[in-house]
């Protein structure tokens, strides 16, 4: 009997494995195209005087009405997509994704308007690296990274009211120390979301539409652990024009 259970155990794990393989490979590619549409929105954004005097008033200095829609849809987008997972169709969430995407584009832009090109790009290969290598260990280790995940999310609560009280005190010693946390916390977090989603691609559900909105918020999920990363190192990396 343990003869027959054995082969039927290993080929239920393999195709489990399989599935999981899948999933991920489809949720990065995902978020690879999301990053993509951002960066390139970005450049686009940052080139084009037009669009930029959307956004602000060059002559006050201040944000427009546009400029302040572009600035906070992105978070409305996010708690949209969150609470309305079951009722929405997998095509909608795409929509809103790649709209997310290129919003935050256009809402990044202002970086390469305050930095220089080389120091962004430099950045990003870094952020690239670190996603990458944090990304493998949450796929490969053995280790259940459960019990991590109510610690980062504490810590991210944290640095979120610390940044709502440093935005009044300016204080750039703290905001250092925040940006150091805030390094620590989503480097963290990519591998624990990786380990997640490994976990859930495993269960290798039969209803297509859920596994599709589950790869959308999938993608969305990494998205957002690799542009806060990236904005965390560059308040270290980053190199003003002036």
């Amino acid at each position: 009997m343990n003869q027959i259970q054995k082969p039927f155990t290993e080929n239920a794990a393999f195709q489990s494995q399989t599935v999981a393989r899948s999933f991920i490979s489809n949720v990065f590619s995902w978020m690879f195209l999301a990053l993509a549409i951002t960066a390139g929105l970005a450049y686009f954004t940052s080139e084009n005087e037009t669009m930029l005097r959307m956004m602000v008033n060059f002559e006050t200095g201040s944000v427009t009405a546009f400029g302040w829609i572009v600035t906070f849809a992105p978070f409305a987008l996010v708690l949209f997509m969150s609470f309305g997972f079951n009722s929405m169709r997998q095509t909608t969430m795409i929509a809103l994704f790649l709209v997310y995407s290129a919003l935050m584009g256009m809402s990044l832009s202002f970086i390469l308007l305050v930095y220089t090109a080389a120091s962004v790009f430099k950045t990003f290969i870094i952020t690239a690296g670190m996603f990458g290598v944090m990304a493998l260990v949450g796929y490969t280790t053995k280790t259940d990274l459960t019990r991590f995940g109510s610690i980062l999310l504490m810590g991210l609560i944290g640095i979120i009211i610390a940044m709502l009280v440093n935005f009044f005190m300016q204080s750039e010693r703290l905001d250092y120390i925040i940006s150091f946390i805030g390094v620590l916390i989503f480097t963290g977090l990519t591998a624990y979301d990786v380990q997640k989603l490994k976990n859930m691609g495993a269960l290798g559900l039969n209803d297509g539409e859920t596994m599709g909105k589950m790869t959308i918020f999938g993608a969305l999920t990494l998205y957002l652990d690799f542009i806060n990363l990236f904005l965390f190192l560059l308040r270290f990396f980053g190199r003003s024009r002036d």
